[in-house]
Formats: structure tokens, C-alpha cells, sequence
């Protein structure tokens, strides 16, 4: 199947009971046994596995290329399901601009679990193999990164950590697999926080995980059912329903997003655009090579360099939403300094460039005429 064809078919069946074209929601705990130890079916206790977060699953599968798809009450869920495969003495290589909550688990959960973390910039591959060890057992990436827009090569980076037979995970939430699939890359997991793109509608918290070996992933379906950070029935079916629409919106996000940053790079007011889709980015040449589209994440910052201007304009928006989160229909706004980015200390943030005055957009699939309307009038 074509990717477009997959959002909507791709690892789905008809309910075999019914015939209903969408899986129903299975909203139960467990399930009938004909004598102990022989379930009726293939379900026995809804932690280790409900016929509709199945659905979803295979669906995730299927989108990303992957022998599996687990999903989980929320993105970071299904990161700390990762991590539980490290133990004491392991070390991490991650990007050093990331989500907030992922730095935030990773220095301040595991801080006293004996796992190292280094961050650093994985656009540069030397830094990279310089800091590759015996103990190294996992690289960490996030591209397009949040929020400052950096692109990591995941083809190259997936040549050095086969090399050395690391762990190579990629966190694909703005990319989406309609834009970017990093297993065909050479990744060995991706993870989604399915609350953003892939539901689509800001109507639920999820997560996932998509593995390309079949080993690893039966590794990690026990870690997730041995944790219980499952996805129920209700919130399984809602992102379902939204990868059913995927390919339309994140199109639409694209053509939106490339038309702010255009109208942004342009503005007396605005200093900095940070977009892929830009011949200006600097990472502009990686996202021609290993993505299909540049997505509808838009970050900026003001001539002036002052927050009271980024927070005046954010108090201005009309259309555009103030609130933390992305990847929904509705077009959002955010302050990483003082929102989703506020658990990284002041001196990291200015370290990396998350600026006082830097605002993160989520181009929504509005009429594009009443996004740049309302970001005209913001900046007057």
C-alpha cells in the first residue's frame, strides 16, 4: 500500500464479529476463560493487551514500517519504557535541544539509576563518535527538534551507532510518518507523542513506540505490560480514528506552516525564523533529503530580543491559541522559556538558544488568510 492508503487500511480488519468497519471500543478488564489458563480468545487481561489498542497498534506498525507498535497512556510513558531496558553503568547520547519533559526524565528521574547522560549537539558527528564508549548503549534524537527546528542525519548517525551496535532511538512526534520514517533510515525505535499529530484534535494524551526488531519488541511489550503505563480502550480508538485523517492534515499543516514562516522571515520585527522548509535554515539540506514535507512547527524570535515583546504578542492572538501542546487541528501558540521548556534550567536554555523572546508555533489547518491576519494584527 501507498502511506496514504495505509492511515487508513494499513494492519486494520474489519471487527470479525460484527462487521463493523471500525474496531469497537473493547471497554473491559479481562476476559472468559473455558478453564484456567485457557482464555476463550487471545485476550486475557486488557494490561497486557485490548483488542482496540491492538488495532492501533498494528496501525502504528504498519505506518512506520516497523514488527511492532506499542501504545501508552502518554509519550513519556512509552520514553520511560525504553529506558527501563538500561541498567547502572550504561551511558545515553542524546540532542542536546529536546522536549522539556524528556530532559526533565532524564535528569531528574533517572538521575540516581547509575545511567549517564550526555547532551550534546548530534548535528555534529565527530562530537558524536568522540564521546561513543564501551558503555554507550543508546542514542537519543529528536528531528526536527523542539523547539529550535535542528535536524540530525538520521542515515548517518544510524551508520554509527550499527557500527557499534547501539540502541538508536528517534523521537518522530513533529515529523509524523507521513513526512519522515526513521526505521527505513536505519533507527531501531521511534517514538510518537500520539497526543500531538497523530491524534490529531487535542482530545487525548498517548503515546507509542514502533520497533523494527521483533526480539526488541517482545522485550518491550513486557516492560509495558510488566508496568501497566497502558493505553486504554477509549483513548486508543480516538487516535485511531485521528491516523485515519493523518496524510489530509499534515499536508495542510505543511502549506500552512511554510506560509507563516515565510510571512514571519519577512516581518521588520522578527529576527530569527527557525523552519526546515526555509532555504535559510541551516539544516535545510537534511530536510530535503530525509523528509517529504517540513511540517507545520514554526519557531521565532523578535528583533528587539525582549520577552515583553513575545509575551505581548502572545497575548494579542485571536486565532492562534496560548496554550502548551501541538500538532492539533486548532493552530497554537507557546512560550517554550516559560511553558513546555520551563523544567530546563535558565542557563541550559540560553546555553542551546531557547531564548526569553522565542515563540513556538503550531500552524493549525485554519484558512491560512486568517492565520496571517491574526499574526499581523498580534505584531502591530
Amino acid at each position: 500500500m501507498k502511506f496514504n492508503t495505509k492511515t487508513i487500511h494499513g494492519g486494520q480488519h474489519h471487527d470479525p464479529s460484527t462487521g463493523a468497519v471500525m474496531p469497537p471500543v473493547y471497554q473491559t478488564s479481562t476476559y472468559v476463560q473455558e478453564s484456567p489458563g485457557k482464555p476463550v480468545g487471545d485476550y486475557e487481561y486488557s494490561r497486557a493487551a485490548n483488542p482496540t489498542r491492538t488495532a492501533l497498534e498494528n496501525a502504528l506498525a504498519s505506518l512506520e514500517g516497523g514488527a511492532k507498535g506499542l501504545a501508552f497512556s502518554s509519550g513519556l510513558a512509552a520514553t520511560d519504557c525504553l529506558l527501563r531496558s538500561l541498567k547502572a553503568g550504561d551511558e545515553v547520547i542524546a540532542m542536546d535541544d529536546l522536549y522539556g519533559g524528556t530532559y526533565r526524565m532524564f535528569t531528574r528521574i533517572y538521575k540516581d539509576s547509575g545511567i549517564k547522560f550526555h547532551f550534546i549537539d548530534l548535528t555534529d558527528l565527530e562530537k558524536l563518535k568522540g564521546l561513543i564508549s564501551d558503555k554507550t548503549k543508546m542514542v537519543w534524537v529528536e528531528t526536527p527538534t523542539n523547539p529550535l527546528m535542528k535536524l540530525a542525519d538520521i542515515a548517518e548517525i544510524a551508520k554509527i551507532t550499527k557500527q557499534h551496535k547501539i540502541l538508536f532511538a528517534v523521537d518522530n512526534t513533529f515529523a509524523t510518518p507521513y513526512l519522515q520514517r526513521p526505521l527505513e533510515l536505519g533507527a531501531d525505535v521511534v517514538m510518537h507523542s500520539a497526543t500531538k499529530y497523530l491524534g490529531g484534535h487535542s482530545d487525548v494524551i498517548a503515546g507509542a513506540l514502533i520497533i523494527k526488531d521483533a526480539e526488541l519488541a517482545e522485550q518491550l511489550h513486557f516492560q509495558q505490560f510488566a508496568t501497566g503505563a497502558t493505553l486504554g480502550p477509549m483513548d486508543s480508538f480516538l487516535v485511531l480514528r485521528g491516523i485515519k485523517t493523518l496524510h489530509l492534515r499534515v499536508q495542510r499543516h505543511c502549506e500552512n506552516g511554510e506560509k507563516v514562516a515565510e510571512y514571519l522571515s519577512k516581518h521588520a520585527k522578527i529576527k530569527t525564523v527557525y523552519f526546515p522548509g526555509l532555504e535559510s535554515h541551516p539544516f535545510h539540506e537534511i530536510a530535503k533529503k530525509q523528509m517529504s514535507g517540513f511540517g507545520g512547527m514554526v519557531s521565532f524570535t523578535f528583533e528587539s530580543g525582549a520577552k515583553a515583546d513575545a509575551i505581548s504578542f502572545l497575548e494579542k492572538l485571536k486565532v492562534f491559541t496560548l496554550a502548551e501542546s501541538l500538532g492539533g487541528v486548532e493552530s497554537l501558540a507557546n512560550h517554550p522559556a516559560l511553558m513546555t521548556h520551563a523544567s530546563i534550567p535558565e542557563e541550559k536554555r540560553k546555553q542551546i538558544g531557547i531564548t526569553d523572546d522565542l515563540v513556538r508555533l503550531s500552524v493549525g489547518v485554519e484558512d491560512i488568510a486568517d492565520l496571517l491576519t491574526d499574526l499581523e494584527q498580534a505584531l502591530a
